[in-house]
């Protein structure tokens, strides 16, 4: 298995964690994590739109408000994502649009590759997914142990179990 097709991989089980967790979701408490929920689909959106085009530019974000509100929406989005994520077939070299660039860089262009920005997008999905978590956790509803936990963290207890099972 290559790094990239490790990373595809991974970015699709964080995916399907959060198909697994909407079905529990009713649409007034998926309001309530809705714009993170928003902000992972759209990023994974640029991405796969850069990866067309050469050009990752995640300030393209449609800000789709329907994604925070329905559900069902965003269900159906993050499956199309999913899908596309397992059609992307190689490593190449992307550019990448300088987010949050400095006045007089704003249009500034930087080096990077699919590899690069699935690791990016997989740390970035871990993150929101944590503050999602916090906030249903807030509001009396399960999620999975693992969902919004970083892999190395999750390496790390598994290893520190080991130890004190020993």
């Amino acid at each position: 298995m290559t790094i990239s097709s490790a990373l595809l991989n991974v970015n699709v089980q964080l995916l399907d964690q959060s198909l697994r967790l909407l079905p529990a979701l009713d649409d007034a408490t998926c309001r309530h994590i809705g714009t993170q929920l928003r902000h992972i689909i759209e990023f994974y959106e640029c991405f796969l739109t850069g990866v067309r085009d050469g050009v990752v530019d995640y300030d393209a974000r449609r800000r789709d408000i329907a994604l925070e509100q329905c559900r069902a929406a965003a269900e159906h989005r993050i499956r199309g994502i999913s899908w596309s994520l397992t059609r992307v077939r190689e490593d190449r070299l992307l550019l990448v649009r300088m987010e949050d660039a400095p006045a007089g860089l704003e249009d500034e262009l930087l080096p990077s590759s699919t590899s690069r920005e699935l690791q990016s997008l997989m740390s970035h999905t871990t993150h929101h997914f944590a503050l999602i978590a916090m906030t249903l956790r807030g509001r009396g509803v399960e999620v999975e142990r693992d969902f919004g936990v970083a892999r190395s963290t999750l390496r790390h207890q598994e290893r520190m179990a080991a130890a004190c099972a020993r």
